[in-house]
């Protein structure tokens, strides 16, 4: 079986029949207790007493905790223990968790935490960009800078200049699954842990530390999500944390799950921010010079805003050759939910950046904003074997850029110059719909920043009728993970595809592993299970030469046959026998990425092994009355390197588009004045439905291999293609600049509301 064919997600038909099982669908033991948060309804306090008698006295309430009642850690941070399971003391966002209920079921659990009596003596508190700059309220010392070249005195030579902002919104990731947990109690004071996460071994350490128990004493197991997004990352701690100790206090299996409501106000989402920008360029439209400074909105705890804030400094370069640039990023600390890890992982917000700048540019020179692009692009090593390759801010080698042959395929393949052209003559015949059309291109950068994440293990077990079970540290949130290596075993094994199964992710078989995140799922966990293969097809061929006389390397396994000069084999056959002469069926496979090596606090380094390329076409209409609008049309061509599974790539594809899009367009959090989440339902925070999606969607394959020597040479596929919803964006952004001739200054999300604001922008009479 081929690594690269378009077989289906292995559990689609679980998917569509409804049997795939969640957590919340794992059958309980009888006496299994139920969980559920008391919060806060105060942004920033002091908390002055709390009363908890009428929780306490709830019918069905086996136990109420507080933070004064955890005997060991509270803490459910991923990094810098300062994010309390239980508020102690302060609160610092409205949707902290204060107490903690136990009861025998679900809705008793919640209806029992809205019984408490909590005095809070209200503190001012800091919700705006703004507030947290004039208060100084940050994460680290100052703002962390990047620099190339020497960009304060280019710029005073510079002949054309432009300083604009672009508001950037935040994201809920609004996964099918919401957040849950099963914590079931076994002997010695060992837990297992059921966890709908991207990281098991976090949950590992954070339920060992809270229970003050050795890790080896917690089990976690995924089997699947129903979504992540990175918004199970670091976000189910607090559910299993929770749900360990109130085992731990009642000796009984514990399960708690959000409600969609709890689940927007109590987690994280993807970070807000403010980008200005001040560029000087020639009469082309090249860039000479440019300053960036990126305000992001962190939240009230750390999590992992500082990583996604230098990914965003990272991509704040996507495509282009910029040969004088500084990157300035503010971290603001905000009474919000701690604003977490999101597909992109902050380079869709260092994207949308540059790509703002150079639609500025092109508006002000009149200029073909795709022409503008190219012409700033990194220069292509293939053409030019001997040239020195150009280096990122960050001081990265780009010796892989492909992205002018990719341009000039897909403005071929959709007829981009035809079409811009009609929509030239569309806008200048109708007054009340206006269409638009925009080019985007994407350069991503492959790899955890945090060098030490980047490593993988496996374990794969043959059986003696010849099936295989192959576990590894990678969690499936339905992006295909496991069916990927399950063709990645069938490969490197030469088994058929059907005696091969991959197990859920347990942290007792494969230990110590990085969550599922950085779009490194298949890159990292691929190479572990065909490391582990490798050595059981060692040990296979020296047992065959063995015992028929023929040599290792003449020995060949392929879709289950067994062949050398003058002998033919079975699969079956070959295990059976070796399993009888006492051949080891085990092994472990590990990985580490190679050569990357990163120093954040000098912004220099080689933080990623690759990149992985795109480009995308979109072409919107807007009703000029409203500010409605519809997508049109999508064309892309997307580089996943030799596609491991091409049919799940185009899934990833139309999906991260669709996600990315509705980001920039529909997808609006709202905070009142108090600190409140407004919008914390799905009747008042809008993400894309099917009807959105583009009435012409057409995906493409780059052909090509990875450079690198990754899993049968492909690339990563989760995150890059979210970023082709930036061209949506900014083709509402040409539309609206059809309504009059002033730069629109369209901000982001683009909702009805603010493409109807941006249309004054554009004819000068916005106030």
């Amino acid at each position: 079986m081929s690594a690269a064919a378009s077989l289906p997600h292995d559990a689609a038909r679980q998917h569509v029949s409804g049997s795939a099982r969640y957590v919340d669908d794992i059958p309980t033991p009888q006496g299994t207790l139920h969980l559920a948060f008391g919060l806060s309804s105060c942004a920033a306090g002091q908390i002055r007493s709390v009363d908890l008698s009428a929780v306490r006295a709830c019918p069905g309430v086996h136990l109420v905790l507080e933070a004064k009642d955890l005997p060991h850690a509270n803490d459910v941070s991923p990094s810098a223990h300062d994010e309390p399971l239980l508020a102690d003391g302060h609160v610092h966002y409205a949707g902290q968790p204060i107490f903690l209920v136990v009861a025998e079921s679900h809705h008793l659990a919640r209806r029992a935490a809205r019984l408490a009596k909590i005095e809070i003596t209200d503190e001012p508190a800091i919700l705006t960009i703004e507030q947290a700059l004039a208060a100084e309220n940050r994460f680290e010392d100052g703002p962390r800078i990047y620099t190339k070249g020497t960009p304060q005195s280019a710029m005073k030579g510079v002949i054309h200049r432009l300083q604009g902002q672009i508001n950037l919104g935040g994201q809920e990731h609004f996964y099918l699954e919401g957040q849950a947990a099963l914590a079931l109690p076994g002997d010695h004071g060992d837990m297992v842990i059921h966890s709908s996460t991207q990281h098991p071994t976090e949950i590992q350490h954070k339920v060992a530390e809270a229970l003050n128990i050795a890790q080896h004493a917690v089990r976690v197991e995924v089997r699947r999500m129903g979504g992540g997004f990175g918004g199970k990352e670091s976000q189910g701690n607090a559910l299993a944390v929770a749900c360990a100790l109130a085992a731990s206090f009642t000796g009984r299996p514990c399960k708690m799950r959000y409600d969609r409501d709890d689940d927007f106000i109590i987690t994280g989402k993807r970070h807000d921010c403010r980008i200005d920008y001040d560029v000087g360029f020639d009469d082309s439209g090249r860039v000479q010079a440019l300053e960036f400074t990126h305000y992001f909105r962190c939240g009230w705890a750390l999590d992992l805003s500082l990583p996604v804030a230098d990914r965003a400094m990272l991509h704040a370069d996507n495509a282009y050759d910029l040969p004088h640039v500084k990157i300035t990023s503010h971290r603001l600390k905000t009474n919000t939910q701690s604003a977490t890890a999101f597909r992109g992982f902050g380079g869709p917000q260092g994207m949308v950046g540059i790509e703002r700048v150079m639609d500025h540019i092109a508006h002000s020179l009149s200029c073909d904003p795709a022409e503008v692009r190219r012409r700033n692009y990194y220069p292509e090593m293939s053409s030019k074997p001997a040239a020195r390759p150009s280096v990122t801010p960050y001081q990265m080698d780009v010796t892989d850029f492909i992205l002018g042959d990719m341009t000039e395929s897909l403005l071929q393949r959709c007829d981009y110059h035809a079409r811009k052209a009609e929509v030239a003559r569309w806008n200048a015949s109708h007054a009340l719909l206006k269409r638009g059309i925009a080019f985007s291109p994407v350069k991503f950068g492959i790899s955890f920043t945090l060098t030490h994440l980047n490593q993988a293990g496996a374990l794969v077990q043959i059986y003696t009728d010849g099936s295989v079970l192959i576990n590894h540290g990678g969690t499936e949130m339905g992006q295909g993970l496991f069916q990927k290596l399950t063709q990645v075993a069938a490969r490197s094994l030469g088994a058929q595809q059907a005696v091969i199964r991959a197990s859920a992710t347990d942290t007792s078989k494969v230990p110590n592993s990085s969550a599922t995140a950085a779009s490194s799922g298949a890159d990292l966990n691929g190479m572990a299970v065909q490391a582990a293969c490798d050595t059981l097809i060692g040990r296979l061929k020296d047992h065959v030469a063995a015992q028929h006389g023929v040599k290792p390397e003449e020995i060949t396994f392929a879709e289950g046959q067994v062949t050398a000069p003058g002998l033919v084999l079975t699969w079956q056959e070959v295990i059976a026998s070796a399993y009888e002469a006492r051949i080891s069926l085990s092994a472990t496979g590990f990985y580490k990425t190679p050569e990357i090596a990163w120093d954040r606090i000098k912004g220099a380094g080689r933080p990623f092994l690759y990149f992985a390329y795109g480009a995308a076409v979109t072409e919107v209409v807007i009703d000029t009355l409203t500010g409605e609008n519809r997508i049109l049309r999508c064309d892309i061509l997307h580089d996943c390197g030799a596609s491991l599974n091409p049919a799940l790539d185009i899934g990833q594809i139309e999906g991260g588009f669709v996600q990315g899009a509705g980001w920039l367009t529909t997808e609006e959090l709202v905070w009142d004045a108090s600190g409140q989440l407004k919008t914390h339902a799905p009747s008042t925070y809008k993400i894309p439905a099917c009807s959105d999606r583009p009435e012409v969607f057409n995906v493409d394959l780059w052909p090509g291999r990875n450079a690198q020597k990754t899993i049968y040479r492909s690339k990563a596929v989760g995150e890059p293609p979210f970023m082709h919803g930036i061209s949506a964006f900014l083709a509402l952004s040409n539309a609206v600049a059809a309504c009059g001739p002033h730069y629109p200054d369209l901000q982001a999300p683009a909702t009805s509301e603010e493409v109807f604001n941006a249309m004054a922008r554009a004819r000068g009479s916005a106030s």
